[in-house]
């Protein structure tokens, strides 16, 4: 795993000194980004409704501006999701011009034919963490057998899968695949989100078997042990938030569903410091859904430092240098496709 300029390190124990000072009154400084590039997507998952609006996302020079914005705020990981990413046209450009900021650069992907129809070994020189999404709802199940291929492009990589209250069960085998492989992998129920059926698992029985997993795996399974507690409670954090294909921030969360600050036009620290951004904060500490969103209720770590360095331990073998390597000399599970 690279290194950032020291300096970003600096900055972020300070503005994570700042988040945990005031977090009564809500957090001021995010540092996790999803950017949604496009929304072009080959899937129609049944818990998903961004596949609903097919945006190709912004030309080339606009997609900079905003990396650039990014890159001068506190945010230390962006993810570059969609839609679908790899379906857009600029996508290397995207991914060279990005490694130049400051930040840690993730990716999450769901489709087929990663080994042979995407460059992906040529991606993965720009991407430190390569996030692949393999659920039912993608009925890509069969990716899982190419994990140890995955592994081999060199990014560190991490399965993304979706949860519902129809396929609890089917953890076990995922996540010893992923112990197989030397991957790594996030657990996320499925939110109810609008124009969808409602697909959320009963909530303990998830969150119990996920916490039985992570003792079985230690250090594969990377959703971190206080999202549970944080669910029941409601105690989501803008520590998140999600960049629209335009460029529009969502603010405070994409629950909540107020697009206004354009990071074309309008730096991101400059805003959050704003008192129409406490505000809105103060609009999410106020909501009573508990939808469940995994990267709101995941990242308020980032208000304790406990937390937060309780959520990377699982990466502390690769900060060291270690490259995370199949597991040799135990019995295989059968591949899924001949469950």
């Amino acid at each position: 795993m690279r290194y950032l300029p020291a300096s970003k390190y600096a900055e972020t124990l300070k503005y994570l000194w700042h988040n945990y000072r005031h977090q009564e009154q809500g957090v001021a400084y995010p540092f996790y980004a999803s950017y949604k590039i496009n929304l072009t997507c080959n899937f129609k998952c049944r818990f998903c409704n961004l596949w609903q609006d097919q945006q190709p996302g912004l030309p080339t020079e606009d997609v900079f501006k905003v990396l650039d914005n990014v890159g001068k705020s506190s945010i230390f990981l962006l993810s570059m999701e969609g839609g679908e990413p790899l379906l857009k046209p600029d996508f290397l450009e995207i991914l060279k011009y990005a490694r130049r900021q400051p930040f840690y650069l993730m990716v999450t992907t769901s489709e087929r034919g990663l080994t042979t129809q995407y460059p992906m070994r040529e991606y993965c020189k720009y991407i430190d963490f390569l996030h692949i999404s393999i659920d039912e709802g993608h009925v890509n199940l069969e990716m899982f057998d190419e994990l140890e291929e995955y592994v081999a492009f060199g990014s560190s990589v991490c399965v993304q899968t979706v949860v519902t209250n129809k396929d609890i069960d089917r953890l076990d085998y995922k996540v010893r695949r992923c112990w197989e492989a030397g991957a790594k992998i996030v657990i996320m129920p499925a939110v109810h989100l609008d124009g969808t059926k409602d697909y959320y698992p009963e909530f303990f029985a998830f969150r119990d078997k996920v916490l039985a997993l992570k003792k079985q795996f230690p250090n594969v399974i990377i959703t971190p042990d206080n999202f549970y507690g944080n669910v029941e409670r409601g105690s989501c954090s803008s520590s998140s938030i999600i960049i629209d294909t335009d460029g529009v921030l969502y603010y405070p969360c994409r629950v909540l569903p107020y697009r206004g600050m354009n990071l074309l036009e309008t730096p991101l620290m400059d805003f959050v410091r704003t008192q129409h951004a406490q505000q809105l904060r103060n609009v999410m500490t106020a909501c009573d859904k508990h939808c469940g969103w995994y990267q709101y209720f995941a990242t308020s770590s980032y208000t304790s430092i406990q937390d937060a360095f309780g959520t990377i331990q699982p990466y502390f073998a690769e900060l060291l240098g270690g490259v995370p390597k199949p597991r040799a000399g135990i019995e295989r599970l059968p591949k899924i496709r001949d469950l």
